[in-house]
C-alpha cells in the first residue's frame, strides 16, 4: 500500500522531509538495480575500449538532457549527475569486464 502524499497535501516540514527520503530511497533502489545491468553488458563487451563506450555515453547524455528538460530540471545538472554515475559504472565494468575475461577465471 503506497501511502505517498503529494507535496500538496504534507502538513508538516517533517511530512515533506519523509516523502524526499522515500522518494531518495527509491532512487538508490534504482541505481542499484541500475549498476545489474551494467555488470550484465560487461559479458557482452569485447574490449576494454567497448566498456567505455564513449559513443554510447555521449548519446546517453544527450538522451538525459532532454529528459531533465520534459521535467523541468536542469539539463546541466543532470548530464553532471549521470557523468559521474556513469564513471562509477563504468570503472566497476571495467573490472568485471578484466575479472572475467582473464584466462584464469
Amino acid at each position: 500500500m503506497d501511502q505517498s502524499k503529494l507535496p500538496e497535501e504534507c502538513a508538516s516540514l517533517a511530512e515533506v522531509r519523509a516523502e524526499i527520503d522515500r522518494i531518495d530511497q527509491s532512487i538508490i533502489h534504482a541505481i542499484g538495480r541500475r549498476k545489474h545491468y551494467v555488470m550484465a553488458a560487461a559479458k557482452f563487451k569485447t574490449s576494454a575500449a567497448t566498456v567505455a563506450a564513449p559513443e554510447r555515453l555521449a548519446a546517453m547524455l544527450e538522451t538525459r538532457r532532454q529528459w531533465a528538460k520534459q521535467e523541468d530540471l536542469s539539463p546541466d545538472v543532470v548530464e553532471k549527475l549521470y557523468h559521474e554515475l556513469v564513471n562509477y559504472f563504468t570503472a566497476e565494468e571495467l573490472a568485471h569486464w578484466t575479472k572475467s575475461s582473464s584466462p584464469s577465471s
